[in-house]
């Protein structure tokens, strides 16, 4: 599992040696029916695993308070915080402390393949339901968009368990199993979300890179902090063919013939040739990447929520965090 990457540097991959915290195991997370609890199972085990760690200098911010400067009102100032930090630090009013974030889930029909015992999709909607409950936690507005041809359902950003509550329901929704185009979903976004916040986007990833370039890079021009969370079955990386085989296009439902030994190569070289391609795309545009296997925990999603909404925290006010300031 891949630790934080930095603002300078937010590629991850989930395979490399790194370890955040130990995490749930997420075949035994995916069994429990509630999502709901799963979020909550997750979110509890991730902040548990970086409370035991004695060197971890966690990067998770104080949401209702920012650090005294000079000329702010002493009436502020929260004492109690003080005798316990040796610190000052200033109450936020509540037009400091709300930020806006959006969920963007991909439903097609490519996202429903799983070799394990849940597929993609239900992965990634294991993964939004966990983000909106630590952004509910943190009184940020959060929303979701969904979508696979088209947009699907938007839930405009908002504070509160009621809007938790309804973007909970809105991801255990069946799918309406079609196709992929991430390039009008992603279109509709930019004019939906106005206001400057974090945007998040959970996805397979199976489009073109020029298309996502062009849209990372409007989204980005409106001032919104992006991140890609690729999420990918770990039998997407290496193809698993040793024999002739007829296979099902899960896009097209089209059955066609592979011989193994080309097939194999020529699935490896384009795999790789498309992961370099996004991840110079998010490079360039400033955008967060990480991909997530879905035989691994969750923790990196989370992991790279706080790192994206600190960065967002740093540009619009103070911000403290428990290791330290920034």
């Amino acid at each position: 599992m891949s630790s934080v990457a930095s603002p300078g540097s937010a590629t991850s991959r989930s395979n490399s040696n790194a370890n955040h915290t130990a995490g749930v195991d997420p075949a035994a997370l995916m069994r429990i029916k509630s999502l709901k609890l799963r979020a909550k199972t997750v979110v509890e085990g991730f902040f548990s695993g970086l409370h035991r760690s004695p060197t971890h200098g966690s990067s998770i911010e104080f949401n209702e308070y920012r650090a005294y400067v000079p000329g702010d009102d002493l009436r502020n100032l929260d004492w109690k915080l003080y005798a316990r930090s040796d610190r000052y630090f200033i109450k936020k009013f509540e037009d400091e402390t709300n930020r806006r974030c959006y969920l963007v889930v991909d439903q097609s029909r490519s996202m429903g393949y799983g070799s394990i015992e849940y597929s993609k999709m239900e992965y990634a909607r294991t993964v939004a339901a966990t983000l909106a409950y630590f952004l509910t936690l943190q009184h940020d507005a959060v929303g979701v968009l969904t979508f696979d041809i088209e947009l699907r359902d938007f839930i405009p950003a908002k504070l509160g368990a009621k809007q938790f509550h309804q973007i909970l329901v809105e991801l255990s929704r069946p799918a309406a199993g079609m196709g992929t185009d991430i390039e009008a979903p992603l279109r509709q976004v930019t004019s939906l979300v106005p206001r400057r916040g974090l945007v998040i986007l959970m996805s397979d990833l199976l489009a073109s890179p020029g298309m996502l370039k062009t849209q990372l890079s409007a989204l980005k021009a409106r001032g919104h902090e992006v991140v890609l969370l690729r999420t990918i079955d770990p039998a997407e990386i290496e193809l698993g063919i040793s024999d002739p085989a007829m296979v099902l296009d899960v896009e097209t439902g089209r059955q066609i013939y592979v011989d193994p030994a080309t097939a194999k190569a020529n699935y490896t070289k384009r795999f790789n040739d498309h992961r370099r391609q996004i991840e110079s795309i998010c490079e360039s545009t400033g955008v967060g990447y990480y991909e997530l296997m879905t035989d691994k925990p969750l923790d990196l999603a989370l992991a790279s929520l706080i790192n994206a909404r600190n960065r967002l925290g740093k540009t619009g006010h103070r911000t403290i965090s428990e290791g330290g300031r920034r």
